[in-house]
């Protein structure tokens, strides 16, 4: 009896091949479907990056006029929301904290680009995506501060 309880106990010890490669196979198989779920939705969390910094932008481009009546000049740029240029009338309406900490790069690591007056509204806010060209497709389409 005993010889036979020994190789009982023997034959239960560890895994067989095949019962491994099934293991790896599924570890494989969900590891992917997790890769392309993530993967797809990056796109959409640039886009809404983006949109998010244009908004906050903007919001700060609108303190910034009920302060100073009027928009930064296109040469000043969005850097006149983190500090006060030289050689703008009513510095001492400008709010001395600024109307941002500091400005975001969007999601290419590029600055946002500012046109006042702008084209399309009063003023314009936009990425020109991750080719850093006018136009584009996919990756590449511009993000603005209007709808197209």
């Amino acid at each position: 009896m005993e010889i036979q309880n020994r190789n009982d106990a023997k034959n239960d010890e560890g895994f067989t091949l095949i019962e491994m490669m099934v293991v790896l196979f599924i570890i494989m198989l969900l590891s992917s479907a997790v890769y392309f779920t993530v993967a797809g939705n990056q796109d959409r969390a640039v886009e809404i990056k983006a949109n998010s910094d244009i908004q906050r932008l903007s919001q700060a481009l609108e303190m910034y006029r009920l302060d100073m009546l009027d928009y930064p000049p296109e040469d000043f740029g969005l850097e006149a929301l983190r500090e006060l240029p030289n050689g703008i009338e009513g510095g001492d309406r400008y709010n001395k904290e600024g109307y941002v900490k500091n400005l975001p790069t969007d999601p290419w690591g590029r600055p946002y680009v500012y046109r006042y007056p702008g084209e399309n509204g009063s003023y314009d806010i936009l990425s020109y995506g991750s080719d850093g060209q006018p136009g584009g497709e996919e990756m590449a389409t511009d993000i603005t501060s209007w709808e197209e």
